[in-house]
């Protein structure tokens, strides 16, 4: 894996501020929509030179399939989030980094599909590689996928530094993906710590559950919603 030069010293001069996951209020179920609002971007079309590799698209998941809502594998977000993640890949790209992102908006009809999953005792397919050590039933009760997510409002985004090792891969449900976890290699710490500082000069908040996911906060009218990625 690519280890940071000393380039990248620049991005850890300001902490990330506190480690919580900004989470939209209950609100009622969305009802599925045609088209996204006019606040919404696709992330290719505000900053193209973002690598995107959107799991949810394909087989490479916890599911193992592609799953309901993703049409096609573009990330899109909201047009204030979209703007910051461009502001933080800038930065990134004036220290040799690159970001890849794995997951954006995300329709709700994904989360409803992700808790029938949960259900489902008899699909074990992809345990080895995404939740060893845990029983699929306790994902959500232990906060690893949220019943209502940020990503559902386009204002959340995983992602990583292309190239450099995090310590676990995207989407591992497991201790060792907590943000701190003091199991990882000192690379891995210091890999997670500038992704932090990185997104929090850019408003973005990390989840300490997982080292991947951030929300920009202090954006008004925040609602989940339901149309398809496309």
């Amino acid at each position: 894996m690519k280890e940071p030069d000393s380039s990248v010293a620049i991005l850890l001069t300001v902490g990330a501020g506190r480690n919580a996951q900004a989470m939209p209020q209950a609100e009622p179920q969305a009802e599925p929509q045609a088209e996204p609002p006019p606040d919404f971007v696709r992330l290719a079309d505000i900053a193209p030179h973002i690598k995107q590799d959107m799991r949810y698209a394909g087989s490479e998941n916890f599911l193992g399939r592609p799953v309901p809502g993703y049409r096609a594998a573009q990330c899109w977000l909201r047009r204030e989030a979209a703007a910051a993640l461009a502001a933080v890949a800038k930065e990134a790209a004036a220290a040799g980094l690159s970001l890849v992102v794995y997951d954006g908006y995300r329709p709700q009809r994904a989360t409803r599909a992700f808790i029938a999953w949960a259900a489902d005792p008899s699909d074990q397919a992809m345990k080895p590689a995404y939740y060893p050590n845990l029983d699929k039933a306790d994902l959500f009760d232990l906060g690893y996928i949220a019943r209502e997510s940020a990503h559902s409002t386009g204002t959340a985004v995983d992602l990583a530094l292309e190239g450099l090792d995090f310590g676990t891969p995207f989407d591992l449900f497991d201790a060792a993906s907590g943000t701190h976890d003091p199991g990882i290699s000192q690379a891995a710490k210091q890999n997670r710590a500038i992704l932090i500082a990185l997104m929090g000069r850019h408003g973005f908040v990390n989840f300490d559950k997982e080292w991947w996911h951030f929300t920009l906060e202090g954006l008004d009218n925040v609602r989940p919603l339901d149309f398809e990625v496309r």
